[in-house]
């Protein structure tokens, strides 16, 4: 099959085209003919692209978790997929990904994909939709009426995150370029602040919630506009435990993690339209490595998705 693979410790340069012999599915595994996967910022800087988990190195690997595809085979003890479904789901880390042709993952990490979405479309949720997800439920606890910055808003997290708070009724803040105003108020933000134009903190004060997806001085300066009680959830970086002393401020920083009922729980959701993925860029496969350079700039709208086939 023809799969992208990493090759040395870098950036997209290390990435290569290459013909690698067709995986084959193991107990409780599925083997997906990749359609589509999605590309997530800064993921070739992962450490689970270099060593598997006892820490040997295992390069040359094939990066892309995100994939929409159709079950082409199953191995022993699955039951919950067949062959011949059109699935998409988040991957495990620690193996190859779905920059190829064929992947082979656990069937425990896909759901049948949504019925409204094409594979490419598809393979632009996974990974952004559950990380929302998580973020605002199960570490953030978000509900009905509570205030939410959500920082990044126009990125393939935000956007998601936007959209979920708007379905918990919540009140939605994004920060963005001036440019994603309107696309942000489309999926349900109620209040979009230019972060080129003002600071934040002039804006907002006393939220329930801050989702952070930027780090740096953008986490910094979000300690200050958290309400007593309130929570800061961050995707990209530590918390400062001296900075949440503020009675009552909690801090969470997480990595998202494969979950196949709340993947079934985000098709309907979709299905239903409620919500919906917002794509950047598609590219094709043999021009991963543009897509892969293109992560890395900051501040893209929507998930960057390449197609593996048209």
């Amino acid at each position: 099959m023809r799969a992208i693979r990493l090759h040395g410790r870098g950036g997209p340069e290390q990435l290569f085209e290459e013909d690698v012999p067709d995986p084959q599915p193991g107990r409780g595994e599925i083997l997906v003919r990749v359609h589509a996967v999605g590309i997530t910022a800064n993921e070739l800087s992962w450490p689970t692209n270099y060593t598997d988990r006892a820490g040997k190195e295992r390069l040359p690997s094939i990066p892309g978790h995100d994939v929409s595809g159709v079950v082409e085979a199953i191995g022993p003890d699955v039951a919950i997929l067949k062959v011949g479904e059109e699935v998409y789901g988040l991957t495990d880390f620690w193996r190859d990904g779905a920059c190829a042709e064929y992947i082979v993952a656990r069937a425990e990490d896909f759901a049948v994909k949504p019925d409204t979405l094409g594979h490419t479309r598809a393979a632009a949720v996974p990974t952004a939709a559950l990380t929302a997800w998580q973020a605002l439920f199960d570490h953030a606890a978000l509900k009905e009426g509570q205030r939410i910055l959500i920082h990044g808003a126009a990125g393939s997290v935000g956007t998601f995150a936007v959209q979920l708070a708007s379905w918990t009724r919540a009140f939605a803040i994004g920060t963005a370029s001036a440019d994603n105003g309107g696309l942000l108020r489309e999926l349900g933000a109620q209040q979009v602040i230019d972060y080129h134009a003002v600071r934040f903190e002039d804006e907002v004060r006393d939220v329930d919630v801050v989702l952070d997806t930027i780090g740096g001085d953008t986490l910094t300066r979000s300690y200050g506009v958290v309400r007593e009680g309130g929570v800061i959830v961050s995707v990209v970086a530590e918390l400062d435990q001296a900075a949440l002393r503020k009675p009552g401020i909690r801090g969470v920083r997480f990595v998202v993690q494969p979950d196949r009922d709340q993947l079934i729980e985000v098709a309907r959701l979709i299905d239903a339209a409620s919500l919906r993925p917002v794509i950047g860029t598609v590219f094709p496969l043999s021009e991963a490595r543009s897509a892969f350079e293109l992560s890395l700039r900051h501040h893209t709208r929507g998930k960057i998705v390449l197609s593996v086939i048209d």
